[in-house]
Parts: structure tokens; sequence; C-alpha cells
């Protein structure tokens, strides 16, 4: 008996420590979307032209969001506020169908992107102190390039995270530190974002892509 009692609390240590562990990896991680688990609890849709279709689909046994763009700019915003000195790192994944062919991104008529992912400084009141960085995928520029937004000048800085020389129906991982990508980009730091947006998006070039977006989330490291 004092064997299968002392097996008992072996296991049971066993198991605890199993769930220690496992608590403390999710309290490593700040969700922002579930896409894997078919929720898009906590976006919202934002329409500047047309409506670009955001679909939960199963894709090769893995639950994704697609996103179809024909003519048109909408996006999905979600509220979130993030404390970059604990969670200063963004993860996801993003896969193209398509290529737009764009000539120069960096003018108005250029500005559109097969996928793209928003981290948001809300100026509230301010809007003129509202920042945003835009990890886009670039049909033109070069890998690594930054440039102020067409529409919203120094405000919105975007910075091409794959180009042209990617390859298409290929998935690709990401991590980037925001907390240091904002105070190199904007210089000043910023202790908290606001919000997390992703569009797909062809309304100035009349163009048409599909793309994909596996789930988003902040890391500690």
């Amino acid at each position: 008996m004092r064997l299968k009692a002392i097996g008992k609390i072996v296991i049971l240590s066993f198991l605890a420590f199993i769930c220690l562990f496992t608590n403390v990896s999710k309290a490593d991680q700040l969700r922002v979307s579930d896409f894997s688990k078919s929720t898009l609890e906590g976006w919202k849709e934002k329409r500047f032209k047309g409506k670009t279709l955001y679909q939960l689909i199963q894709l090769k046994d893995k639950n994704i969001l697609m996103a179809e763009s024909q003519d048109s700019a909408s996006g999905l915003v979600k509220k979130i506020r993030v404390d970059l000195k604990k969670y200063p790192y963004l993860n996801w994944s993003w896969s193209i169908e398509d290529r737009l062919g764009i000539g120069n991104e960096k003018i108005k008529s250029g500005d559109d992107y097969a996928a793209r992912i928003y981290v948001i400084v809300d100026g509230g009141l301010l809007i003129w102190r509202t920042r945003a960085v835009n990890y886009v995928w670039a049909d033109a520029a070069s890998k690594g390039e930054v440039w102020p937004n067409a529409f919203a000048g120094k405000n919105a800085v975007m910075m091409a995270l794959r180009s042209s020389k990617d390859k298409t129906s290929t998935w690709y991982t990401e991590k980037r530190n925001i907390y240091e990508d904002l105070k190199e980009l904007f210089g000043t730091e910023f202790h908290f974002i606001d919000a997390i947006a992703l569009m797909t998006d062809t309304d100035n070039s009349h163009g048409q892509v599909k793309s994909y977006y596996g789930d988003i989330y902040f890391s500690e490291n």
C-alpha cells in the first residue's frame, strides 16, 4: 500500500510539474488572434474602399485566415493594450498567392499590399500623435527598406519584411521587437501599443490578390 501511495505521489507531482510548465509557457505569450481555433473574436472590420473578404478556412489541415481583395481596401482591427516592456516581440506567420506588380509603393497610386500587419499607438483626441508601423509584404521595395506612408506621412512608417524575391504559396514566420522598432523609427520610447490591424488591399492599383494569415501573438522573448 505504501508503495502504491508513493507511486501516486510521484505521478501527481509529475502532473503538477507539467501543469506548472504549461502555465508558464502560456504566461510567456499574449495572444492577439487564434485563427487556428477558428475564431475572429475581438476583431472589427474597418472599410476604406469596397470590402476585402476575410474568411476563416482550413488549408492543408491548418486553420487560418484567408484574405481576398479585388480593387478593395478594408482591414481587420483589434484593440489590445500591450505592455511592450513585458511583451516586446510580435510573432506571426503569413503567405501570399499573388503579386500585384506595383512599380512604386511609396506613392499613393502604389500604396497596396498583398499582406500587411499594423502596430498602432493611439494618440486619442490628439490624432496627430497616433503612430503606426506597417510590416508589409512588398512588391517593388526591397526587403528591409523603410519609408513613410504615402497617405499618412511620417506618422505611419512602412517596413518591408518580405519582397517579390520571396516565394508565393509559401509560409513565412516573422518575429519583430516592437519596442525597439518603434524607438528606432520614431525616435522615442513607447511603453504601450493600443491596437493591431491587418489588411490586404488593392484599391489604388485596382488589382486582385489572395493571402493568408496565421496566429498572431506577443511574447517575452
